[in-house]
């Protein structure tokens, strides 16, 4: 068994509100045995893990580690949505804030995104977004945990845990493409040669991306004045 299952079946009975007492009812083992499985002390049979997925409605790879979706479920390239794909996931209602953010957090990817496919290094696009990913788990897992009643087994790691580890991996992975855009190894990760690294300027970035300039210069322009600095020419 792995490191998971003894969490995850713990998080599930008490998203259930169930005593381990009942849940060793239910399960028809004793309620050390259970204890034990839940602490990861010993080892369950294939049985155990197969009565506890239709107890808890759950997949068995759920219940293993194997996928973060309750049914099982795994998904390719081809079944991620667009992001301005139409419906009523997409729309954004009342404050113009949150669309004209999306809109210039979106486009801003585009760019960053083109320059990367231009860069041609798979290790420098997969320490920015891992950078980027890791932004939106921390986010997410703030709005997810600002109700304590909202269950956390859609989580690997713990919550007290996740805050202080989501930030050292968004700091390795932006130390690590650091490196490698200025031409530098990182561990077994190489470096940009030079012909790789990207020459931008406001101009050529408005002449290649004409639909998204604007949007990144805006929030470049909004990050800066968040850091506290001044305009140009101010």
């Amino acid at each position: 068994m792995n490191n998971d299952f003894p969490r995850i079946i713990t998080l599930l009975r008490k998203e259930r509100g169930l005593s381990q007492k009942k849940a060793a009812e239910e399960l028809e083992v004793s309620q050390a045995l259970l204890s034990h499985y839940e602490k990861g002390i010993r080892e369950c049979g294939l049985d155990f893990v197969v009565k506890t997925a239709e107890f808890y409605d759950v997949s068995c790879d759920y219940l293993l580690g194997r996928t973060p979706h309750r049914s099982g479920a795994t998904i390719t390239v081809d079944d991620i949505p667009e992001p301005d794909a139409l419906g009523k996931e997409n729309v954004l209602k009342g404050s113009l804030l949150p669309v004209l953010n999306k809109k210039l957090l979106a486009n801003s990817l585009n760019i960053i995104y083109g320059i990367l496919q231009k860069c041609g290094s798979k290790a420098l696009t997969a320490q920015i977004s891992a950078y980027l990913n890791l932004s939106v788990y921390r986010v997410f897992r703030l709005l997810y945990s600002a109700n304590s009643k909202n269950p956390q087994g859609l989580f690997s790691s713990p919550l007290r845990l996740s805050g202080g580890r989501s930030a050292a991996a968004q700091e390795i992975a932006l130390s690590n493409a650091a490196c490698l855009t200025a031409g530098e190894d990182a561990d077994d990760l190489q470096g940009l040669e030079k012909d790789r690294q990207p020459e931008l300027t406001p101009e050529k970035i408005s002449a290649e991306y004409p639909l998204f300039a604007s949007s990144l210069f805006n929030l470049i322009q909004n990050a800066e004045a968040q850091m506290g600095e001044k305009k140009k020419g101010k």
